[in-house]
């Protein structure tokens, strides 16, 4: 039987390897090793070629992590310190906006949360430290032996709203990782029911109206904590009529 297809967001970047340097379409292989962990199959899209095409042939989806999100978007001017990809950006609001329509499985992870708000109305916080007074959300090396190769990432605690689907996935309290300097100010159509308990910066929003549509402001790909994975997998089976696919959380072994 086949897995269920998450597609994954990729980007489009300069690299270099050997003697070749070449525009790449890439993504760290952590989200393609979480979905292959969780029981599905990843397939990724690059921005080069936008169209919501793709989504015909997906049982679910994941927007990853990335570079900030143009403030054109909704309406504001760019603060000095946001840089944007705006070919991403076009392509991904497009897929954004055509996957909450058809009610396809979709996590959002750091940027791909940040996108969910944008895309169903939402605004953001461009640069966290004008607004918190601390830059504890971006890189803290050091901090973080909850990440994988990822020694630069802070971490800090996140509460869940009681009676939220998050909270029954994953409880009232969790540690995190941490690496961003946006975060969701309106979150749109969208319900934020996780907050950083130090300084009420939004880390996970969902959206009760649809089958399963959920963002996280960190990086669970990094940790063996995969459960937001393993319940967009479950989701994407049961739509596809896949729904004996078994699927594993990872929370074993981040027990």
């Amino acid at each position: 039987m086949r897995r269920p297809l998450i597609g994954m967001t990729a980007y489009a970047q300069q690299v270099h390897y050997g003697n070749n340097d070449v525009m790449a379409g890439m993504l760290p292989m952590t989200y393609v090793r979480a979905v292959h962990a969780t029981g599905g199959r990843a397939v990724l899209i690059t921005p080069d070629d936008p169209d919501i095409d793709v989504l015909e042939s997906l049982d679910g989806i994941v927007f990853s992590g990335g570079g900030d999100i143009d403030p054109a978007n909704w309406g504001a001017e760019r603060h000095p310190e946001t840089d944007i990809d705006a070919a991403r950006d076009a392509s991904e609001l497009m897929l954004m906006r055509a996957v909450l329509d058809l009610d396809l499985p979709v996590l959002g992870v750091c940027r791909g949360m940040q996108l969910m708000a944008v895309a169903d109305g939402g605004s953001l916080h461009q640069h966290l430290p004008d607004l918190i007074g601390h830059e504890r959300h971006q890189a803290a090396a050091g901090t973080d032996p909850l990440a994988a190769d990822a020694s630069a990432y802070g971490r800090h605690d996140v509460v869940i709203e009681p009676g939220s689907r998050a909270g029954d996935l994953l409880g009232g309290h969790l540690v995190v990782n941490s690496f961003h300097h946006q975060a969701v100010d309106d979150p749109g159509k969208f319900t934020a029911v996780g907050w950083c308990p130090d300084d009420r910066v939004v880390e996970v929003i969902e959206g009760p109206n649809h089958t399963f549509a959920m963002g996280v402001q960190w990086h669970p790909e990094r940790t063996a904590d995969l459960r937001v994975f393993a319940a967009l997998v479950e989701a994407a089976a049961i739509r596809s009529g896949l729904a004996e696919a078994k699927v594993e959380t990872g929370a074993e072994s981040a027990a």
